[in-house]
Parts: C-alpha cells; sequence; structure tokens
C-alpha cells in the first residue's frame, strides 16, 4: 500500500481516556520529543529514558506526568496541560497514544515509537484495567469537553477479553483493539514512516535485552553525548526494579488515585506471559489477524521473530 511521503493527519479519536483533538493547540520546539506507542507497550519506560537523557540524572526535577505529559488525555482540562508544557523550559519531551494519523506531524521534532508483541500488550492491558480504579477514571473523563464514551463492561474472564480484542474495534477503521484502540492499526501507520530521520523505532524486547545498547541508540538520536562517568547510574535509575520502586514519581496518574495498587502499574516488566494462557486457537487467530493487517516486515518485527533489527533497513 502506497502512503504519502509526509504523515498526514486524517483520522480523529475520541475515547474514555484520549482526545485526539488536544493536539490541535500544540505549539512544537525545535528539539521536542515525542513518545508514541499505542498502550502498555513501553510508554513509561521510553519517558523515563526520555527524562534520564535530558536531566543527565538519575532522579529528574519532578515526577512523570510533570515533566512529560500525556497530551491526548482527558483527564485534565487541556489548556492546563498545554500552559504547563508552554512554561518547561528543559528539553520536553512529551506522550502520545496516538496513530501517526491522528497526530500533527512537525519535521522538526523527534519521535520515538515503542513497539512490542500485540500478546504481550494484550496481558500487559489485562493487569492495567484491573488495576485500576474504574469509578476515579471515570469520574477524572467525565470533563464537558469530553467526547469519548465510556468503557463498557469488563469481559467475563481474561481468554473472552482476548477474544474479543483480536475480533472487535472501536473504530470503524480498524479490526481489533476493542475496548481500547488497535495496537496494530497504530503501529503500522508508525512503520509506514519508519525511514523518515525524525522517527525511531525502538523494540520493548530489546530494552529488555540490552538496556545500556538500546539507551545509548536513544542518546544518538536524541544528539545528547554519552558522558561515561553518569552512564551507569542513568541506565541503573531505569531499570524495571528502580522504576517499581519509585512507583509514586515514575507511574502515570500516580497522584490521580486512579491505580489500587501504584507499585502494581509496573507488574512483570517481562514478554511472554501468554505462553501457557492463551489457547492454541486464540493463537492460531493471533497470527491470521497480524497477517491481514500488517506488513510482513512489522508483522515479524513485533513479534521479534529475528531479535534486534533495525526498522530502517527493513
Amino acid at each position: 500500500m502506497s502512503v504519502a511521503p509526509r504523515p498526514q493527519r486524517t483520522r480523529t479519536y475520541h475515547h474514555t481516556f484520549i482526545n485526539s483533538e488536544n493536539w490541535d493547540h500544540y505549539q512544537p520546539r525545535n528539539d521536542d520529543i515525542v513518545v508514541a506507542t499505542s498502550y502498555k507497550g513501553g510508554t513509561t519506560w521510553m519517558q523515563a529514558i526520555c527524562g534520564a537523557l535530558v536531566f543527565q540524572s538519575p532522579q529528574p526535577p519532578g515526577t512523570l506526568d510533570a515533566l512529560s505529559p500525556w497530551v491526548d488525555a482527558v483527564f485534565e482540562p487541556n489548556e492546563d496541560v498545554l500552559a504547563r508544557i508552554e512554561r518547561q523550559t528543559h528539553r520536553r519531551y512529551v506522550k502520545t497514544h496516538l496513530p501517526l494519523s491522528a497526530l500533527p506531524y512537525f519535521e522538526q521534532m523527534k519521535y520515538i515509537y515503542v513497539g512490542r508483541d500485540g500478546r504481550d500488550v494484550f496481558m500487559s492491558m489485562a493487569n492495567h484495567l484491573a488495576n485500576m480504579n474504574p469509578e476515579r477514571v471515570q469520574a477524572l473523563a467525565a470533563r464537558p469537553d469530553q467526547k469519548g464514551p465510556p468503557l463498557p463492561p469488563p469481559a467475563p474472564d481474561l481468554l473472552s477479553a482476548f477474544d474479543d480484542w483480536i475480533s472487535k474495534s472501536t473504530y470503524a477503521w480498524e479490526k481489533d483493539g476493542f475496548p481500547i484502540w488497535s495496537h496494530h492499526y497504530h503501529a503500522q501507520t508508525w512503520w509506514d514512516y519508519r525511514k523518515l530521520a525524525n522517527i525511531l523505532h525502538v523494540h520493548f524486547q530489546d530494552l529488555l535485552d540490552d538496556l545500556d545498547g538500546q539507551m545509548r541508540r536513544v542518546s544518538a538520536y536524541l544528539g545528547i553525548p554519552v558522558n561515561e562517568e553518569r552512564w551507569p547510574d542513568l541506565v541503573q535509575a531505569v531499570t524495571f526494579d528502580e522504576m517499581k520502586s519509585n512507583a509514586d514519581t515514575r507511574a502515570p496518574g500516580a497522584d490521580k488515585g486512579i491505580w489500587q495498587d501504584t507499585r502494581n502499574f509496573f507488574h512483570k516488566g517481562t514478554n511472554r506471559r501468554w505462553e501457557g494462557v492463551l489457547k492454541p486457537v486464540q493463537i492460531a487467530r493471533y497470527e491470521a489477524l497480524i497477517k491481514d493487517v500488517l506488513e510482513p516486515g512489522l508483522a515479524g518485527w513485533l513479534v521479534h521473530e529475528d531479535g534486534f533489527v533495525d526498522p530502517k533497513s527493513i
């Protein structure tokens, strides 16, 4: 499928959690960083990595939410979020869960897309939703400008939820992802523009396998020199155990009462927990889905079948 030479904003997303129109008045700066994932793909991890690199400190001077706002979220007035971003004097690194087709594209900004096997995303999402305080989430999202529907009742069990996730969609242009949005449609929109110099693809598994090496890759992409004396402390600060031990400042929404257990936002930090949980027929259906909706190179990259591969080489 052919794509335009430059990303085009062609979709609008309204959901319980997000409003893509929040980006309408975003004022970019030349060195801004956008951390982009669908959900449960390593967003918070990459935000923490960016924070360590930008501030060259294992303890950035604020909470993750304060330093790296989620622009498309609906949990507080958009004008307040944008004003807070505008007041920032450090190199800005913001968060989005939108596909590239729903974002304004700025050539002067740096985008980091983090990918993950959809089955791992689902398992992490299931824990994420179970750990939420749904009444609190709905209360935060119940703003006058909120246009998205409330979350539907949860599926009766994990396997039923997976069946819904791979077979139903929230949006007409997607084929899966219910009750959130499609992890796979999202991934394809970013993959289509992987050759652009200001888009970097990082895989969640590569962060697990070689955090030091991947952080060096991100640092080089952002044009931040590596200070070898500080480097071991920066890497240690963004390991899973350190993130979990600092959940009150590293977990998104930690001060909003969203989570039943804030530390449990950092649940396992591993992949392939779906093995022995999903039935063989469900795994087969998943494999058929990604064959249908993803380019072969992207499908292979997401399931990490060949280890580390730079998508720009595919």
